[in-house]
């Protein structure tokens, strides 16, 4: 049995440096693998390029390397929530590439099954197909967009045992999954770690094949970004 578990998320994050590429799962808050922002908050590495749907809240997720001016570019989705993010683009500080939050997801799964590119319709028209290559298709226009390359994927599960296969729970599921496998190295931090062959395979969103290093995560705060709750 291959073991792939690692004491915590010190002997995790071995290995990343300064000017690397991450991809970091979640969506808003939810599913974020938060051990791991932490340590790379203390690692202090600067000139990052993060992958994520959103850039946290201000003083959440990964909001808390831009607050160190960690973070150099960020590829992202949805970032609204994040008022310095906001302050550091506009001011030329932060580079940020904006796109579709379904391209987003599909150049994730590109490059974890191993595809160069793919051709979609979604910007085409639009400053999102500047620069890239379009091609017709049944009398409809697509723009190719390619796969990324990433140095690490941190993602969060619910669930994972020492082979590294990995259980997500509900809404967190969000974009861990199409992560795993799509850098060089995944790291899964989860919140119950169990021994190989106690999960049962139906149950398994992603194989352990995927995953290089797994480890039990602590203190989960789970912040909500927005609460709402209904008047009485």
């Amino acid at each position: 049995m291959i073991r792939k578990t690692v004491a915590g998320v010190v002997e995790a994050t071995e290995g990343v440096k300064d000017n690397m590429t991450f991809m970091l799962g979640g969506f808003g808050l939810c599913g974020i693998p938060e051990n791991s922002i932490a340590e790379l908050v203390k690692k202090n590495i600067k000139g990052l390029t993060c992958i994520s749907n959103n850039a946290g809240v201000d003083d959440f997720g990964l909001g808390l390397l831009l607050q160190q001016k960690q973070i150099k570019k960020m590829v992202s989705s949805y970032v609204g929530e994040n008022d310095e993010f906001e302050r550091q683009m506009l001011s030329g500080e932060l580079e940020v590439e904006l796109i579709p939050q379904g391209t987003l997801a599909e150049r994730c799964k590109a490059a974890q099954g191993g595809f160069p590119a793919f051709y979609t319709p979604a910007g085409y028209g639009t400053e999102v197909a500047e620069g890239k290559e379009t091609r017709e298709f049944n009398g409809k226009m697509y723009i190719l967009e390619k796969a990324f390359e990433a140095d690490f994927a941190f993602v969060k599960a619910w669930k994972g045992d020492e082979a590294g296969n990995l259980v997500f729970k509900g809404t967190a599921r969000n974009f861990n999954p199409c992560m795993c496998g799509a850098a060089k190295i995944t790291i899964a931090e989860v919140e119950e770690l169990v021994p190989a062959g106690s999960l049962d395979p139906d149950q398994v969103h992603v194989p352990g094949i995927f995953v290089q290093k797994i480890f039990q995560g602590k203190n989960y705060e789970k912040r909500i970004e927005q609460l709402t709750v209904r008047k009485r």
